[in-house]
């Protein structure tokens, strides 16, 4: 059964180079930004400055705090992009979007040239799907930046593991705040993600987002990113277009546990659940 948590272990706000989030039992929605056409959802691509553009725009309006912004699909079977062509995908759409929309952006990528020339052309987070642990430089680049981190869980062989997931996704996070602190980045601009659907089993996934607010003891933020992913489609049997009500009930999951953010396709309707479920957290007793 999921409890309440209490609001003891949340760092205050989440640093942004130059933008601060307030943490304070508000959950933050972060809107997904995808100029991959390998995306797996349709509903969340974008071609084109633009028209990525545009769809920040929507996404600002419909209450996101953050804007994701990835050029390099990492579902799985993926093709890995040059750096020069993931380059040439987001650097332009980072230029638009920190002009024109007033709420951070993060850049979502794994490769130092691309993390360098993004948060060059002005990002302001750094979104890595291997928790600063494939690629030590993205921690200095981040540093050099005063960019925040948002570091994913992600590490070969987990899906043959049979002990408690929770247990040693938090030793791999152990080793991603020494990097991180390593490199001079506090823990008020890093935020941890289980990474969902990363060589994951069913169970595992579920397990994790069932417990994700057991990290808290690790006194950093929280993201949970399981927008209309497999975890959803094996339970409901539906392709991802209709995974809406599924990824909800995610995000009140979340809500309960005090997670701080949730990535998430669908900005208003995760927003608006979001809300509800704080207003009812807020009137159960603490366990």
């Amino acid at each position: 059964m999921l409890h309440p948590v209490s609001s003891a272990t949340h760092p205050p706000a989440l640093q942004c180079r130059g933008h601060t989030l307030l943490l304070a039992g508000r959950m933050h929605v972060v809107g997904i930004l995808n100029v991959s056409p390998e995306s797996f959802f349709d509903g969340a691509k974008s071609s084109g400055a633009e028209s990525a553009l545009e769809r920040a725009k929507s996404l600002v309006a419909e209450g996101a705090s953050l804007i994701d912004v990835g050029g390099q699909s990492t579902r799985p079977g993926y093709v890995e992009l040059s750096p020069e062509e993931e380059t040439a995908r987001v650097v332009p759409v980072i230029e638009a979007l920190t002009k024109e929309v007033a709420v951070p952006i993060s850049i979502d990528t794994y490769k130092a040239p691309v993390a360098e020339a993004a948060l060059k052309a002005g990002a302001h987070v750094l979104n890595d799907i291997f928790g600063l642990q494939r690629d030590p430089s993205l921690a200095e680049l981040a540093a050099r930046h005063g960019a925040a981190v948002i570091a994913m869980h992600q590490e070969k062989e987990f899906s043959a593991f049979d002990g408690d997931p929770v247990a040693r996704v938090r030793n791999f996070f152990r080793k991603t705040l020494r990097v991180a602190n390593a490199a001079g980045i506090p823990t008020d601009r890093l935020v941890l993600d289980p990474g969902i659907g990363f060589g994951k089993t069913q169970a595992q996934n579920l397990d994790l987002i069932a417990r994700l607010g057991e990290l808290r003891d690790l006194r950093c933020a929280l993201l949970l990113a399981a927008s209309r992913k497999s975890v959803i489609g094996n339970i409901l049997n539906l392709p991802p277009q209709e995974r809406l009500e599924g990824t909800l009930a995610t995000t009140a999951a979340a809500v309960w546990q005090g997670v701080d953010f949730v990535r998430v396709h669908d900005v208003a309707a995760n927003l608006r659940i979001a809300r509800m479920a704080e207003a009812l957290r807020a009137r159960t007793p603490l366990s």
